[in-house]
C-alpha cells in the first residue's frame, strides 16, 4: 500500500506553503509542459520514469493552466479540480486546503441508521446548484431523512445531465456551484445531522471532453463495455489508472468530507488482477478510516447478485458495505399492478417480493428466464443493512420513455402502501426526490453535449431503445432544455392537497422507522406469510423476543381479511394508510387481540405493534 496516498492528493495540482507541485501521467510522452494561461507562460516537466513533474512558485490558487503534450496537444488536467469553462476549457489551480471546515464534531451515522433520499443537483431545486439543496436542509430534517444521496457531480459537458457521462472524475461540475460549492453543501449538512453520499462513475468515462486517451493508455480493449473499450485496471500500465481512481476516492472522503460514495454499476469494472480495484479501494479506505477515526461506506449497484462485491475481505470478498437491490424494486412494482415486460418479466408479483423481503435478492442462485441461465448467490450471511431498497429511483423513472413516476401510474392508495413496504422492509430504505408529496414532474433523460453529431447519436439511441414500444409518443428530445426544465420539482406541490397529506404519512413513516422496531435492519428476525390469490403479505420484524411490529399489506383492489400473529399483549395501531387521516376510506381498529382478524382495507398498509411503550 502506497502511504503517501493516504494523507494527500499527489495528481495534478497541490500546494504546499510556499509552493505547488504538479504531478501528470502521461508514460508515452516525449515531452509535457504546464501553460499558465493568464501569464502565457510554460514550465516543463521532468520525467521521473513514469510521472511528469515539477515544483513551482509561479502557480497559484485560482490560476487556470492546461497541459502540453509533446509541444503540440493542449488538454485539461485529467485530475483537474475544476473546469470552470467546461470540459473542453483550462483547468483552475484548487487548493482544498483553504476551505474552513466546521464539522469536527462530526460522526457518520451507523450504515443501519440510514434514511436515505436520492437527489439530481440540477433538478431539485430551481436554482439548480448546491447552494439551493443547501437552502433545504431544514426541510430534510422536518421530513425524517438523515442521509442525502447526490447523483454524479464530476464535470460534465454542458449544464444538463444526469452526471453518468462526466469526463472529469475530480472536478465538481462548474454549473452546481464547483469544488468550494460542494465542501460548502457538506459541512452545512454536517451540522444539521445529514450524512452525505456521493454517487461516483468509475466504469467508463463519458465521450465529449474525454482526453484521457490523449495522457495514456487508460483504456483497455482487453474487455468491453456497453460503453466501448474498459477503464485499464488490470491491462499494461493499469497501476497508474488504479492510483487515479484510488486517489480520487481518498479525495472525496478526506478533502471533501464525504460519508459514502455509491459506486455505479460496479459489474462493468472489468478487473482479472489478482488484487480487484474494489478490495483495494476497501483497503485504501479503511487505512484512512484508521488515520482519521471517520467511517466512511462504500455503497455498489451491481446487477449479477454477486455476493463477492459485499462480502468482508476476511472472507475472501471485495469489502463493499451495501447495494442497491433493484430486485426489490421490480418485484414491488410487479406487484402494485406494474408491466411484465423488459426486466419486469422475470419477477411474478407477491411470491418474489416476499422473497425479497426475506432474502434480499429474489434470483439468489436460480435459474433467470431473461438471462437464460442461473444467476446470483444465497445471501444468508449478509445482513439487513447491506441491502438499499426503494419503490423509485433515477433510473427505473429515467429509464421509461416518458419518465413516469409511480404517481403517474398508479393511486394515491398504491403509493402509500409502496413506501410502507419499503419504509417497514428489513434494509435501507431510500426515497427519490419529490415521491414524499407524489410528485407529478417527470425525470427525464436530458443532455446539453455541444457535438451535433453526438447529440444525434444520443437522439437516435433513445429511439432505438423505445422502438418496441407499440406508442404513437415519441421519447423527448434529450438535448432540449424544455426536457430538462419539465423534471424539475414543483414544490408548490407542499401546499397542495393529497400531496401535503402524503408528505406528512411520510414524515409519520420516518418517525416509526426511528422509534420501533422497524429501526433496525435485522433480516434474521423477519417472518413472511403471503397469499397469492388474495395478494397479501404478511411481514412479521421481531427485534426482541417481547416486542414486535406486524405490516399487513393489501395489494388487491378489494378488501381482505388478515389473522395478527399470536400475542400476549394486545396489538396497537402505528399506522394505518386506509385511515381518513391520510385520506384513505376507513380506519382499522386502534387495538386488536392476538389472533384476532382485521379487514385491511384495498391497497393499503396496516402495521401494529405489541410493544408496552409508546412511541
Amino acid at each position: 500500500m502506497n502511504e503517501s496516498l493516504i494523507n494527500q492528493r499527489t495528481l495534478g495540482v497541490t500546494f504546499a506553503a510556499d509552493s505547488a507541485t504538479v504531478r501528470v501521467w502521461a508514460p508515452l510522452a516525449k515531452t509535457v509542459s504546464l501553460r499558465l494561461c493568464q501569464q502565457d507562460t510554460a514550465i516543463p516537466l521532468q520525467n521521473n520514469g513514469y510521472y511528469w513533474q515539477a515544483k513551482t512558485t509561479q502557480l497559484h490558487p485560482g490560476d487556470t493552466y492546461k497541459f502540453v503534450l509533446n509541444d503540440t496537444i493542449e488538454r485539461p488536467d485529467p485530475a483537474s479540480l475544476f473546469q470552470p469553462e467546461g470540459v473542453h476549457g483550462p483547468s483552475q489551480a484548487i487548493d482544498t486546503s483553504q476551505f474552513a471546515w466546521t464539522d469536527a464534531e462530526w460522526n457518520n451515522l451507523p450504515l443501519e441508521d440510514y434514511l436515505l433520499y436520492e437527489l439530481h443537483t440540477g433538478t431539485f431545486t430551481p436554482e439548480g446548484t448546491f447552494a439551493g439543496i443547501e437552502a433545504k436542509l431544514d426541510y430534510f430534517v422536518e421530513l425524517g431523512v438523515n442521509a442525502i444521496e447526490i447523483m454524479p457531480v464530476a464535470q460534465f459537458p454542458g449544464t444538463r445531465n444526469w452526471g453518468y457521462d462526466g469526463v472529469s472524475p475530480y472536478a465538481v461540475q462548474n454549473s452546481y456551484g464547483g469544488p468550494a460549492g460542494l465542501q460548502q453543501l457538506v459541512d452545512a449538512c454536517h451540522r444539521k445531522g445529514l450524512a452525505v453520499v456521493l454517487d461516483v462513475v468509475y466504469n467508463h468515462i463519458g465521450p465529449e471532453g474525454n482526453y484521457l486517451t490523449d495522457y495514456g493508455p487508460y483504456f483497455t480493449n482487453k474487455h468491453r463495455t456497453p460503453w466501448g473499450d474498459a477503464l485499464n485496471f488490470d491491462d499494461d500500465y493499469s497501476d497508474s489508472v488504479r492510483r487515479y481512481f484510488i486517489e480520487n476516492v481518498l479525495m472525496w472522503f478526506r478533502d471533501f468530507h464525504i460519508d459514502a460514495l455509491r459506486l455505479d454499476a460496479v459489474h462493468a469494472i472489468r478487473d482479472e488482477s489478482a488484487l480487484h480495484i474494489l478490495r483495494e479501494i476497501r483497503q485504501y479506505v479503511d487505512e484512512l478510516s484508521q488515520q482519521t477515526g471517520q467511517r466512511h461506506y462504500l455503497i455498489i449497484e451491481s446487477d449479477q447478485n454477486e455476493t463477492r462485491f459485499i462480502q468482508p475481505i476476511a472472507n475472501d470478498g471485495y469489502g463493499m458495505d451495501a447495494q442497491w437491490n433493484d430486485e426489490f424494486h421490480h418485484a414491488l412494482r410487479v406487484t402494485a399492478g406494474g408491466e411484465r415486460s423488459g426486466y419486469y418479466a422475470d419477477y411474478n408479483g407477491i411470491e418474489h417480493l416476499a422473497k425479497s423481503f426475506r432474502d434480499a435478492y429474489v434470483y439468489d442462485g436460480v435459474y433467470m428466464p431473461r438471462r437464460a441461465k442461473i444467476v446470483g448467490k444465497t445471501t444468508i450471511s449478509h445482513p439487513g443493512r447491506q441491502f438499499v431498497v426503494f419503490s423509485q429511483n433515477h433510473d427505473q423513472i429515467g429509464n421509461r420513455m416518458l419518465g413516469e413516476r409511480p404517481s403517474e401510474l398508479v393511486s394515491f392508495s398504491m403509493q402509500k402502501l409502496m413506501a410502507g413496504a419499503v419504509l417497514s422492509s428489513p434494509y435501507l430504505p431510500m426515497l427519490f426526490m419529490g415521491e414524499e408529496w407524489g410528485e407529478l414532474n417527470p425525470f427525464l433523460y436530458f443532455v446539453s453535449h455541444s457535438d451535433p453529431a453526438l447529440i444525434e447519436a444520443v437522439r437516435q439511441g433513445r429511439k432505438r431503445e423505445f422502438a418496441a414500444f407499440q406508442t404513437s409518443q415519441e421519447a423527448p428530445d434529450p438535448q432540449a432544455e424544455q426536457t430538462f426544465e419539465r423534471s424539475k420539482l414543483n414544490w408548490g406541490r407542499l401546499n397542495q392537497e393529497p400531496h401535503r397529506i402524503l408528505f406528512r404519512y411520510y414524515q409519520t413513516l420516518l418517525a416509526l422507522r426511528k422509534q420501533s422496531s422497524l429501526r433496525h435492519p435485522n433480516r434474521e428476525s423477519v417472518a413472511v406469510i403471503m397469499d397469492e390469490t388474495k395478494n397479501t403479505l404478511c411481514l412479521l420484524r421481531q427485534h426482541t423476543p417481547d416486542v414486535a411490529v406486524v405490516c399487513l399489506m393489501n395489494f388487491s383492489s378489494q378488501p381482505a381479511p388478515l389473522v395478527l400473529p399470536a400475542s400476549i399483549r394486545p396489538w396497537k395501531v402505528l399506522i394505518d394508510s386506509a385511515s381518513p387521516q391520510w385520506a384513505g376510506p376507513l380506519a382499522s381498529p386502534l387495538e386488536l387481540a392476538g389472533d384476532a382478524s382485521v379487514l385491511v382495507q384495498a391497497e393499503s398498509i396496516l402495521i401494529y405493534t405489541n410493544s408496552a411503550e409508546t412511541l
